[in-house]
Order: C-alpha cells, then structure tokens, then sequence
C-alpha cells in the first residue's frame, strides 16, 4: 500500500469532473451527528468504574496524650545497652541535666514537635505515669473529643518490653515497680476512633494484642446484646469499632530498637515528628554522600531557612519531602487505603507521610516498623533516589551559602518532575497511571511553576473521566478552589478548563463553590468581552453545572445577574456558547419562578424564539429546553403567566414541529408536555367538546330513516369509538369512517327522520347547558372564546406530532395524549353518573319555565334535597352537591394507569455534558497509523478506481452489448424505486412494505427494512454511500426516513478483493433520523407520491412529488432551505440537479412539462425555463454529463419519446422515437446512456447518438429468459449495469459481457 499514489493525485491524472475529482476525505458525511447513530460511542463516564474520590466523614484528631515512661537514669532490667549508646529523646540528652528537668524537657519538646503538624489539637502530658494516671488521662480526652480522633504516644524506653499477654509497662506512684497496663484496658478508656504511637522494643506485639483485643471487645459485646435481647440501657457504651483504629509501632515483635550512638534513642519519634531534620542527619550518616563530602553533622543544624518558607532551602527540602512521601504513598497503596490515611486527617496525613521514611531509615538498623492498617514495603521506591538527589543538589550549595559566598539557588525537582509527566502525557497510557501526579498537586502552590502545572494538569484531565477522577482522588480540588481567589489572568483559561472538566465528571462539587464565591469568579469571566468564545463556552458550561438541580446555585446566579449576563451570549458566532449559554438560562429557572420573571423582565422568551432556526441543531434544542422550563417553573398561575405561556407555546409548535433533527423535536415534545399540564383542564375541555360534536355526528350517521324500531347504543359505546378515532383528523373524516351501518341512538333524545345534524348539535348543545354536567363544566372549565381557539390550535398541533415518523417521537406524544383523552372520559363518565343519579331519582321535568336552581332541585335525589336544604346556611351550591354525589364513583389514577400523569424526559442535556469528557485541547484527527486509518484509505482508494473504471467500460461498448443478465430474483412485492450501492454489488430494491437489499454476486437478499407505516415508499437512495452507507427512503405520505443496516461494514480489508464487501455478523436496522419532509402530501395510490433527489456533495436533499413546491433541505443543519413554486399544472413525477455546481434543478412533471429552476434566485423568480413539448407523464430527465458546461437535457415520456433540450433555446434540439408506449425510463448519470422500456415488454438502452448499444426482449428463443411488464429501472452509476424491476416483482440486473449466474 506504502507504494501506490494517494487519492489525490490519482485524481488528477485521471482528471474527472464533479464529485468524481475530489477525494473521498474531503466528500463530506451526512447524518453524522444524529443521536441515534448506531456507531456513535458514548463518552459518557461510566458510574461503576469512577472510584468515589470524596470522603463520607472527614476526621479530626482533637486530643493528644504524650504518655513519656522514661525513667531518666535507670535502664529497664530486660534491656543490656552498650556504651556508648543512643541517649538522645526528642533531641535532648537526658544525662547532661537533672533528670526531673529532663524528664519535663522532653515531654515539652515532643509537645512542640506535634504542635507543628496539629497546632490546634489539646494536648496533654503524662509522665512516667502510673495506670490510674493513664486511666484518668484518656477517659478525660474521649470524653471531650467525642466522635472525634484521640491520639495516644506511648514511649516505652525506661521500662520493661511489651509483654506477650499484650501488656505495656508503667510505675507504681513511687517509682518502685513496673506495673503492667492491658491494652485490652487501654481500649476500654480510649475507645475509638483512635491512633496509638507505640516507640519501644518489640511494639509489633502490641500491634497483634490490640487485633485480638479489639475483636474481643466486639464479641463480648454481642454476647451482651444477645443476653439482653437487643436492648441495652442509656448509658450502655455504644458498639464498639476498633477498624476506625490506627498503629503506628516502631518495630516488629521480635525486634529491639537501634542504639546505635549516632542516633537518637528514638529514632521513630524522630521520623514521625520531626522527619526533615532526622533524614539530612542520616543522609549525613551514609556512605553514599560522595558529592558533598564537606557536610557534617553541625552543619546539618545551620542550614538557613524555616520549615514554612518554601523559598528558603529548608523550607524547600520540606516541599520536596512532602511531594515525594505522597507520590509513594499514591503508587503504593490502594485508593480507598489512601484516602483514609493521606486525605482524611492532617494529623494522619503527617503521621503517614513520616512513616515512610521512619521504614527507609530504620530498615537500614534491622527494625522493620508495623502499622494497622498495613502497608506495603515502600523502602525501595524509585522516589527516594530523587529525594537523595534533591538532597546532594541542596546540600552542596551549603558550605558557600553559610559562608556568604552565593545565594542559594532552588532546586530543579519540580521542574524535573513535570518534565517527566509531560513526556507520560505523550506517551502514557491508562492501564499505569503518572507516578508524578501527586507532585503536580504540590506545584500549584508554586507562582514560579503554577501555569505550567495547570497547563499539564488541563492536558491530563483532557484524557477523559478515569483522568478527572483520578485527579481528584488525589487531593487536587481545594487546590483549583483556591486558586479561583487569584487574579492574575494568564491562569484563568486553563482554570476554567479544568473547573469545566471536573464539573463535567463530579456535580458535587457546586456547593464547594456557591458557600466559597468561586461562582462570582465564572460571572466575571462570562461578561468580560477580551475572553474568547471558547472559553466562555466553557464558562457557560460551568455555570449551567453550578445551578444545575441545585437551589442555593440558582439564588447565587440570580444573584449574580445571570440572566442578563447570559442572553447577552445568545448572538455570539460560537455555537457551542449559545447552546451552553442557554442551558445555564434554563437550569437557571428550572423551579425558580424569581428567575423566570427576572427573564420575562429582558424579554427572554423572546430572544430564545430566534434561536430556534438557529443552523446548528443542538442550540435549537437546547432553546426549547430552556423555553421548556420556562413553562414549568411557574408556580402559581397569574392571566399574565398565561398570556406569555400561550404565545410562547403557539410559537414554538409552529416553528419547530416540522424540524428535520430528530432531537430538536424530542425536546419540543418535552417542552410542550408542561404547556398540557399547566392548562391541563382547557384540553380535557376542548376533547370533551369534540368527543360531543363527534358523538353527535356518530348518532346521526348511524340512524336508519323511517324504520319502526332503532337499536339502542349507550353513550359510553359511543364515546369509545370516538376515542379510538381521535387522531383521524377533521370530523367529517371521522363520520365517515365511523359510519359502518351500526344503528343507534342517544337515550336522552327522541330523533325524528327530520332531525338535521344542525338541530341535533343544538339540542346537544341546549341539554349540555341545562343538565348538571354541563353546568358543572362550564364552571370548572370557563375561558373566553379567544382563548378557546388557541387550544384548539395547540390541540390540532400536539395531535398531529402523533404522527410524526420517528417512533420515541409519536409514542411520546401519544402518551401525552392518551393522558389528556383518559381524564376527559374520566369526566364525562362522572358526568353519565351524575345524569343517571339525577334521571333516577326525580320527577319528570315540568313543562313551565323555572330557573336553573329550581330545574336542578326536582332532579335530585331526596337524600340530596335534604343535604341541600340543611346546607343553606353555608351557602353551598346546587352544582357542588352534586359533584359529591358524583365524587364516589369516579376511576381513580390507581385503577386506570392512564390517568397517572407522565413525565417525558429525554437525554439531550445529559448527552451535551458528554461533549466535555471528550478530548478539548486539540482535535483528535484519526490516528494515522491506526487499523481503522488503513482501512477506509484503502476503501477510498478503491472508490476512485471503481468511479473511473466505467470509460473503460464504455469504450468497450463498441465491441459489446449491455444485455448480458446477471441477476434474476423475486422481490416479495412490485418494486417502486431501484438503487445501486455505487461501489458494491449491492442492489436496494424499495416496495411498499419496505426495502429488500440484494447482494447480486451472491444472488442472495442480505438486508430487509420495513417500512412500519402504512404509506408506500416511492423514492430510495444511498447516502455517505463512499463511507459510512446509510439508506435514505421517502414515502407518499411526506416521510423521509434514514436507516442504518447492521451488517454493512462497506468494505473489507488485507487480502480481501477490491469487488468484495465485507458483512457484518451483527443483524438488524437502526433508524438514524426521521422528519416530515413534505407534510402536504397525502397517501394515494395514484400519483408520485415522495420524489427525492440526493447530493451527497452539498449535503442537499431536493424533495418534491404530488404537491406546487420543490422544497430543499439543508442535511448539514437539517433545516429547511425553502419552498420553490413549480408554476407548471401536474405533479412532479422526477427530479435533479446539474452536477457541476448544484444549483440548477430539473423537474418533470406529469402533465409532459419539464421544468429548469435555478436556486439561487427568489423563489417566484427561480424558474428559468419550462418545456412543454411533451404531452404525457415525463419518466425521467437529467442533465447530460458529456453536455459543455451542462446545458443539454434530456427527457423521455410515457408517450415513448425522448427529447434533448438545449437550456438556451425554447425547444428541443433532438427528438427520438424511442417506442410507441413507454413504461419506465433511466438515465446513466456518468455517460451518455438512456434504457427505455417499452409497453411491449423491451428494453433498449441507448447511446448519446440515439444508437441501441443493448436490448433485452421478452424472450429470446425457446429457453431465453423471459421478463415481465417493467415498472422502475436505474443504472449504476460508476458501472454498465443496469436493473429492471417488473410488475410481477421481478428484479433483473443486465451488463456486459457476463453471462447469468446459476
């Protein structure tokens, strides 16, 4: 493959004109974008795989107890120390003072030494205690840390080793004698949650005592539970939870402290509590300093600086520390483990941290630490030898520094470090993620390297979801939270990036900024007008998260004037900022009445009306999602709300309802369901009023005209046979269809042979008034006749959304429909019940006029009279009573399901937040050197080879004849349209139940799409046929439909050859999209029905049949272009369009005329010329391609003849007779070609010079094939084939020089 030419310059050697001469990268894809592409991959982070990140409970550890058993001057019995050995505590040498003095000494430094990493906890000090003292000391701090972390250091130096009863050792109060204190006693006091410090000889025995320990207390306690039976008194301590509990200890069980003289007696205490200053006195203490051989250890106390002050080298070696101890600890340890001692508590955090090196360091004297938790070996981690080397750069520079001789000069770790991440950027991967994470976590808190920090950490969380979690379960949000303080603008796009990546991945994360003000910092950005659209795209994004279903944001922003500040972004050129400005002004006032009037007040809903044309599909949807909640968020109902929600509802179904982007609709509908539910009465008013019109017209249809008997039918039959027949249309339609000889008649009407529809809607309409019911309607149900017309007309639209093509949609009006249909027979079922009531118990009506009070009384039950009577005094009405009389039998929601209201959702919002786990930073072109790459290059190259193949045919001609039959099957219908795939064997052969595929290499049908309609589908086409094939099918009912077929793969790849299509295993249609393309037609037999013609390189689609318009529709933003005016009589039998550039479209029609129209002109104006030289249905007509500069057109009519027009001239230059009947007609559109089929069962094909260069006769011989009466034709475009569908369902396929395959 390496060595053939590109694409391109094939070519231009072969130099072909139209769509031919491009290269198939730049022919562009249509549909692509359409949710329902089967091939779309979602983004979406997946819930299951995404590690929760943020802790349930944070800790805190508020009580310290520094138990200190020294015993300052006598040695433990069990304890041999040589001499000299290791004295100093908490760097103070006990010996060289008193030891009372040092005893106190000690215990206030070690006190210090805590303070740093916990200023704020209490801390208190028990030295060489007794156990009432240590009894005493942490009843005291649990009891005033309560839920909280208790800290308890034990050193265990001046006193006997642990015990193996998992005992330690304190004194009795005169210092005689060793007393044992059980760690089974100790947990008792301390409770939990607590952290133990145990530094003294064998402390790993304590650790495994306290195990056993603790999962005693926890039996006994069910013992307890069990004794009692589950109840226990008030004071009972509450369950015991020793897994909360936390040991340090600073050897194993059988191990004894170091003691050796060059390090302090507590070495542990030491890496714990003061870790900076014990790892440069032990990197002193190695071998290995080699390059700062000048070091010692006095010098190691000089060293300039403050642990806080990172500028300084002391400081900066403690940055450095920290970086390191948590890159180890994140590499090493699971993330839950992690999370629980590294982010949970500082005090922890700082514990942990120093562990790690207390494991390096004591390791070295053959004392291996335990914890509980256990830790894996971390002694051997790559890090420590970028911490030695960060400590030989630092340390070199300090004999010279101490002497004045220079400055110091910063380390080059960090900038090293974030060397290496960029290059794990470049060439990293998922399965092993960036060791250096953690350290870009603590370079934010450097000015020097802040944007390049937060440039590579917007790079890694670029990567997807896994990357923002992970970024986040590694403690990096308070940091971007608080840089949302700073005000230097060059941090700010990459701040805002990074808020939109995490936002995208964690919506928890908008109460952090609304209770910090981070949400002022995204309003500042939004309005500034020196931010880039693509930025405040972000912007809006992160602004449409922080209100997102969350009150406390909704108040802040509408605080914050976000209303205003986002319709101001509404005309900005950046589609992706409208549609995310929008969204925010939606969720703004999703349930927030104040900021709907704040938007009424700026005239919002209004200028989202002009968004709804927008060119890109997902800010038209994203305006009706904001106009949706508009709708909903009002709260109580005012005639102003109203009165806006019925203009805006008019409007939106009048623009919208016949948008060609299946979401966009998808979003009307559920924009529209909350315009049923705030008038939900006035609907279920409006369909009672047509089930009664319709009930009467059903009536009179169904009497039979002077007959002595008439068969009786209950109102409620009738009113079901209306109601199944609601979507039929207008009510003469309905009459129509309801009118099946059925005899019936209305109880509560005596019906003449003279009674007129008029008279009987008046006597309708009279009893509605007079009756209960009816009174009873028009006091819930009042409006003005005005208002009455407009949900009319909301009604008709909602009605005829049911019929829309795309399923989800018309099942999702349907529901909504079936809801408002099932409450009004609800009503008018509880109406029956109360005119039943009524008729059975009261006397017959008096003949004399009364009022309506008085009418109403006779009709009620006695019961009813006197509930009437003793309710006088509380005034209550005639029409109340009986509505309580009618309330007990009314259907329940929980009886009909119908009656439950439904909420329609859609996914559109959820999905537009996917666009944000997807790459940002750069496009991702396809990787070139990718399978998928390969694949479709070869795939174009073929294309080409295919497209230019056919001159050669051609040429072949002359020697050859196109009447070779190749291919003969029956199609399970008469074929209506016949398209060939342009680069496979592949045949689409369209009916009126669907359209079957047919591999004619294999003579098999591989593929079958339903039409799922009764309409007949009349027109067929491929589309992204050089590529991602989908089916494009129109039907007469104005329906255009785009499918997917499963097992087209388009195309093979290896070994495969260039003529053989590869098959998918995986079956099945999808259906990418469905509109209305041309709701004016109307279902007939008779006709053309859906006529389309297809542009792949303009993404047009030309859609004309039996209506005057030729409407065209712009595939890239799937709108309508315009309507152009025919001004010819007869229904437009075919169309296309000029080759070249597009704009020029032919039609004919069925009257013989054809017509030339030029789209760039007005639509009055665009007809350029019309023939009227041919007198009957025109078949077919095309440019002709081997035409100059396309200006000759050919045409041929059922009368049999085929003309040539020259577009200059008022006539036809060439007339041929092709054959006295003409039954279909096609035209090459690559060659000069035409195929006529005759009445007489011929089909001749024809060259330019009107010469047979084939014929295919009914029979030929006494074994020929024999073909039937040919209906529809079509050539291959890029080959001499040719495919003939006949009346009797045959479908043939013809070319040259092949014989038929058995």
């Amino acid at each position: 493959m390496a060595d053939r030419l590109s694409l391109a310059e094939v070519n231009r050697k072969l130099n072909i004109g139209a769509i031919e001469d491009l290269d198939d990268w730049a022919i562009p894809i249509a549909f692509i974008k359409n949710e329902n592409m089967p091939n779309q991959v979602n983004q979406r982070p997946n819930e299951d795989s995404l590690q929760p990140w943020r802790l349930k409970e944070r800790m805190k550890t508020v009580s310290v107890a520094l138990v200190l058993c020294l015993n300052v001057g006598v040695d433990p019995p069990d304890v041999i120390k040589p001499h000299p050995c290791a004295r100093l505590e908490c760097w103070i040498d006990p010996l060289s003072m008193s030891p009372q003095k040092a005893l106190e000494g000690i215990g206030g430094n070690l006190q210090k030494q805590y303070e740093r990493w916990q200023p704020r906890a209490r801390y208190k000090q028990s030295l060489d205690p007794t156990v009432e003292d240590i009894k005493k000391l942490a009843v005291s701090l649990r009891r005033n840390a309560k839920d909280e972390r208790v800290l308890f250091h034990y050193n265990g130096h001046g006193v006997p080793r642990p015990t193996v009863n998992g005992e330690i050792w304190v004194f009795n109060k005169t210092y005689t004698q060793y007393i044992p204190l059980s760690v089974y006693d100790l947990q008792s006091w301390m409770w939990s949650p607590s952290i133990y410090v145990f530094d003294c000889s064998n402390a790993g025995m304590i650790v495994d005592s306290f195990r056993q320990f603790a999962e005693q207390h926890e039996k006994e306690y069910e013992q307890l539970m069990a004794q009692s039976r589950g109840t226990l008194p008030a004071q009972m301590t509450p369950a015991p939870n020793f897994k909360n509990c936390i040991q340090l200890a600073a050897c194993g069980g059988n191990q004894i402290l170091p003691m050796n003289s060059e390090l302090p007696a507590d070495l542990f205490t030491s890496c714990l509590t003061t870790p900076i200053k014990t790892a440069l006195k032990w990197y002193v203490l190695q071998n290995s300093r080699h390059l700062v051989p000048k070091i010692t250890l006095d010098l190691i106390d000089k060293i300039p600086g403050q642990l806080s002050d990172r500028r300084t080298m002391l400081g900066e070696l403690n940055w450095i520390f920290t970086a390191i101890t948590d890159t180890v600890a994140w590499n090493s340890l699971p993330q839950d483990v992690f999370q629980r001692l590294f982010r949970q508590d500082l005090l922890v955090a700082s514990l942990f941290r120093n562990f790690l090196l207390a494991e390096r360091i004591m390791r070295c004297y053959d004392c291996t630490p335990v914890s509980s938790p256990k830790l894996p070996p971390t002694h051997q981690h790559s890090m420590w030898q970028a911490w030695d080397l960060a400590l030989d750069v630092c340390l070199s520079q300090l004999p010279a520094i101490l002497k004045g001789e220079t400055i110091y000069e910063h380390s080059p770790f960090f900038e090293e470090q974030l060397t290496a991440f960029e290059v794990w950027l470049s060439h990293g991967s998922q399965s092993k993620k960036p060791e250096q994470l953690p350290i870009l976590l603590q370079v934010l808190l450097s000015q020097v390297h802040r944007l390049r920090a937060l440039q590579l950490l917007g790079k890694f969380l670029d990567l997807g979801p896994w990357a923002v979690n992970l970024a986040l379960s590694v403690g990096i949000f308070p940091y971007v939270l608080k840089l949302l303080q700073s005000s230097v603008k060059e941090l700010r796009p990459m701040l805002i990036f990074i808020w939109a990546k995490i936002l995208a991945v964690d919506l928890t994360h908008q109460a952090d900024l609304v209770r910090d003000g981070g949400h002022k910092y995204f309003l500042a950005a939004l309005q500034d007008p020196t931010v880039p659209s693509d930025q405040r795209s972000l912007v809006a994004f992160v602004l449409a998260r922080i209100v997102w279903n969350y009150s406390q944001g909704q108040e802040a922003a509408l605080t914050g004037s976000l209303v205003s500040i986002t319709l101001e972004q509404l005309q900005d050129s950046d589609p992706l900022l409208r549609q995310w400005a929008v969204i925010a002004l939606g969720k703004s006032w999703e349930n927030f009445e104040s900021a709907r009037w704040v938007g009424v007040r700026d005239s919002a809903h209004e200028k989202l009306f002009d968004l709804l044309l927008d060119p890109v599909p997902e800010v038209r949807a994203a305006a009706l999602f904001a106009i949706g909640t508009f709708i909903s968020s009002v709260s109580t109902r005012t005639d102003h709300a109203n009165n806006i929600d019925h203009g805006v509802a008019l409007k939106i179904l009048g623009t919208v309802s016949q948008d060609a982007n299946v979401v966009v609709r998808k979003e009307l509908v559920a924009a529209f369901q909350w315009v049923v539910f705030a008038f939900e009465s006035s609907f279920i008013q409006i369909v009672c009023q047509q089930i009664q019109e319709e009930e009467a017209a059903v009536s009179l249809s169904s009497l039979t005209i002077d007959s002595s008997s008439i068969t009786p039918m209950k109102r409620s039959q009738i009113r079901d046979r209306v109601l199944s027949t609601a979507t039929l249309g207008t009510s003469p339609d309905r009459l129509r269809l309801l009118s099946n000889g059925t005899e019936f008649r209305i109880p509560e009407l005596q019906l003449t042979s003279s009674t007129s529809l008029q008279n009987l809607r008046r006597t309708a309409s009279a009893h509605s008034l007079n009756s209960p019911s009816g009174y009873l309607a028009n006091l819930q149900m009042p409006f003005t006749l005005s208002s009455s017309g407009i949900y009319h007309r909301l009604w008709a639209g909602l009605s005829n959304l049911e019929k829309d093509p795309h399923p989800e949609i018309s099942n999702s009006v349907r529901t909504l429909c079936t809801y408002i249909r099932a409450k009004a027979r609800d009503q008018m079922v509880s109406r029956d019940v109360i005119d039943a009531s009524i008729v059975r118990s009261s006397s017959p009506v008096l003949r004399n006029p009364k009022s309506g009070d008085q009418v109403q009384m006779e009709r009620l039950s006695p019961e009813l009279k006197g509930t009437l009577v003793n309710s006088k005094k509380r005034k209550t009405s005639v029409s109340t009573l009986i509505a309580e009389e009618a309330r007990p039998v009314s259907i329940s929601s929980s009886e009909d399901p119908n009656l439950a209201r439904p909420t329609l959702e859609t996914d559109f919002i959820k999905e537009s937040c996917n666009h944000f786990n997807q790459p940002l930073l750069e496009m991702i072109d396809e990787d070139k050197d990718s399978m998928e790459h390969y694949i479709r290059d070869w795939k174009f190259f073929k294309n080409c080879k295919i497209r230019t193949g056919i001159y050669e045919e051609v040429r072949k001609l002359s020697t050859s004849r196109l009447e070779e039959q190749i291919f003969l099957q029956k199609n399970p219908y008469q074929p209506t349209a016949l398209r060939f795939h342009p680069y496979y064997p592949w045949l689409a052969v369209a009916d009126k139940s669907g359209c079957s595929f047919w591999d004619f290499d294999t003579n098999m049908r591989f593929a079958y799409i339903s039409n799922q309609r009764d309409a007949r589908i009349t027109a067929a086409d491929f589309v992204n046929a050089h590529d991602n094939t989908l089916i494009m099918l129109g039907s007469d009912d104005g329906s255009v439909k785009i499918w997917k077929e499963n097992r087209i793969i388009n195309g093979s790849f290896g070994n495969e050859s260039l003529d053989k299509p590869l098959l998918s295993e995986t079956t099945g249609t999808s259906l990418v999209t469905a509109w209305q393309c041309l709701p004016e037609l109307v279902p007939s037999t008779r006709g053309s029905g859906m006529v389309l013609h297809w542009d792949q390189l303009r993404e047009l689609l030309i859609a004309s049949g039996d209506v005057k318009i030729i409407r065209l529709w712009d595939a890239n933003v799937e709108l309508k272009l315009g309507d152009i005016p025919t001004g010819l009589d007869g229904c437009v039998t075919q169309i296309s369009s000029d080759r070249s550039s597009g704009q020029m479209i032919l039609a004919g029609f069925s009257n013989g005329s054809v017509g030339l129209y030029d789209r760039r002109k007005k639509p009055q104006q665009s007809q350029v010329i019309s023939w009227k030289e041919h007198s009957r249905w025109i078949l077919d007509s095309a440019f002709l391609s081997t035409s100059a500069a396309g200006t000759h057109i050919i045409s041929g009519s059922i009368s049999g003849e085929v003309r040539i027009f020259d577009v200059r001239k008022s006539s036809s230059v060439y007339t041929l007779k092709a054959t006295s009947g003409m039954t279909a007609m096609t035209i090459h559109p690559g060659t000069d070609l035409f195929a006529c089929a005759s009445v007489n069962q011929t089909v001749n094909i024809y060259n330019g010079r009107g010469l047979v260069v084939g014929c295919v006769k009914f029979h030929e011989g006494f074994m020929g094939s024999r073909i039937s009466s040919v209906a529809s034709m079509a050539f291959n475009p890029y080959k001499l084939q040719l495919a003939s569908g006949s009346v009797d369902s045959t479908i043939a396929v013809f070319s040259t020089g092949k014989s038929i395959r058995k």
